[in-house]
């Protein structure tokens, strides 16, 4: 049985997900990870991740929450060099 993907966001401030399988990068101002249903990019500042455990799949992000972009939903790994390349 695969993990559900769920995201929770309250305030604009707090996001809080499952279903994370990894987490490619983050910083203040950009999160990128993936989920069971694709990549994942969360932009905003301030931005701080808390509580992961990618052995539960979940995951929070604190800060000034702007936009929640889901990539190809078949994206759930890390891409190659290449695949960056020409994204």
């Amino acid at each position: 049985m695969t993990q559900r993907h769920n995201a929770i966001l309250e305030d604009r401030q707090r996001l809080m997900l499952t279903g994370v399988t990894d987490v490619d990068r983050f910083d203040e101002k950009l999160v990128v990870l993936f989920t069971q249903l694709g990549e994942l990019v969360i932009k905003g500042t301030d931005l701080h991740v808390n509580e992961m455990s990618l052995e539960s799949g979940e995951l929070t992000v604190q800060g000034d929450i702007c936009s929640l972009t889901y990539g190809e939903k078949d994206s759930t790994k890390k891409l190659g060099f290449l695949g960056k390349l020409f994204r």
